[in-house]
């Protein structure tokens, strides 16, 4: 057949018409397998599209979100008594709070020069040529002076710097951890909006009367069968929530993310929205380069008209509270669509059993030549089109229930 013939017969055939045709087959094996996956076809779509996924509602998944959070409590570290302002950043914060745990402090840091310290690059040093004047290593503490100096009681020498002195590697005090903190409660009020179905909703317990909303708030600890709509959570709840060890985290911190989920069936009463909480780390534990979480801060203040200043290393517990919300509600376009989808992945049985029809069960080309007929249609001059060469549906069924042994 040359191209041109391939090419024509090509072009004739696109314009043919396909429709299927209706063959009984009397075979047990190819009946079970048929009816098994019609049952799996249809269970999918009863239970898992329509049940569990309610592709029958509209939804929406863009919630509009407010979080306000504050920490409380009170804690003794030595003679000390810290509050809320000691030890919470910021007292009063949004969806993300943070409590230090353990501080490394370094007391009456002034403005002047001192030795730099011995483990930052190039420092170390035997005289004054060692130190470029005016140098800046932003791995160090400040400017170098050109100086070679005494560190501090030793005998060894490093590079003079302009900074705060005395350093905080050579002067820094480090407090015990805070381990009452583990009693400390976090205040974690959300309000959400739905703005296509003009849902609101909050994760506080509803009261006619304020006062006692006040006097519960005060007491209620958040636990998930007993009081799920109570905002106060411990310190403790969340790190054991999120399979953490408390004393490890005042040792070297951590970022812990508060994931807030509503999600809200409106075809049922909207008392039935309540949220559920889950806590989990953030931060990388595994890579102690990356793990852990502190900050650094500075209290400053005049002595003499000197301004001197506090810093401090703040390693802590970060709290990042994150919102996601579903709502759905009954509609009846992506019910059709649903429903019309799941008659047409039915569709899929029939070709499932044809092709093992065709291609495994005994008497293979027998089927094959009964399931595809070729229909021509030739016209003559004195009477309209003949159909020829057509094998009815009666005659099929009659070779396959006589003429073939199944």
């Amino acid at each position: 057949m040359g191209l041109r013939d391939f090419l024509k017969e090509y072009f004739l055939g696109f314009w043919d018409y396909e429709t299927p045709k209706v063959m009984v087959v009397k075979n047990r094996t190819l009946g079970i397998i048929y009816r098994a996956v019609q049952f799996l076809v249809i269970t999918y779509f009863i239970w898992y599209v329509f049940i569990s996924q309610k592709a029958y509602q509209e939804n929406e998944t863009r919630l509009v979100s407010s979080i306000y959070t504050r920490m409380k409590g009170t804690a003794a570290l030595g003679d000390k008594v810290l509050d809320t302002v000691e030890y919470a950043q910021p007292p009063e914060g949004g969806d993300v709070i943070s409590t230090i745990l353990r501080r490394e402090v370094t007391y009456d840091q002034r403005q002047g020069t001192c030795a730099e310290h011995f483990n930052v690059p190039k420092a170390n040093c035997t005289r004054d040529s060692d130190c470029v004047e005016g140098e800046l290593n932003f791995d160090g503490h400040g400017k170098r002076t050109g100086k070679c100096v005494p560190y501090y009681n030793h005998s060894f020498k490093t590079c003079e710097v302009q900074s705060w002195c005395p350093i905080e590697e050579h002067a820094v005090q480090r407090e015990p951890p805070l381990l009452e903190a583990i009693n400390f409660t976090v205040f974690i009020r959300n309000s959400i909006l739905f703005p296509k179905f003009g849902l609101r909703k909050g994760n506080i317990k509803q009261a006619s009367n304020k006062r006692d909303i006040y006097k519960y708030l005060s007491k209620c600890h958040y636990d998930e069968e007993k009081e799920p709509y109570c905002p106060n959570f411990r310190l403790g709840y969340i790190a054991e929530k999120a399979r953490e060890n408390f004393h490890e985290l005042c040792k070297t911190g951590a970022v812990i993310g508060v994931f807030i989920n509503w999600r809200c069936n409106l075809d049922m009463d909207p008392s039935h929205c309540k949220p559920t909480y889950s806590f989990r780390r953030l931060d990388m534990r595994k890579d102690e380069a990356n793990s852990g979480y502190y900050n650094r801060f500075a209290k400053h203040y005049y002595k003499d008209g000197v301004e001197i200043r506090t810093l401090i290393k703040a390693v802590g517990i970060r709290l990042d509270i994150i919102v996601h919300g579903h709502a759905g509600k009954f509609s009846p376009i992506p019910t059709i669509i649903s429903t019309v989808t799941a008659m047409t992945s039915v569709g899929i049985c029939t070709i499932i059993c044809d092709w093992i029809m065709l291609t495994f069960i005994d008497k293979n080309e027998v089927y094959s030549e009964r399931k595809f007929d070729e229909v021509i249609q030739e016209p003559t001059e004195s009477q309209p089109a003949q159909l020829s060469h057509i094998t009815s549906y009666g005659s099929n069924l009659s070779d396959l229930s006589e003429g073939v042994p199944l």
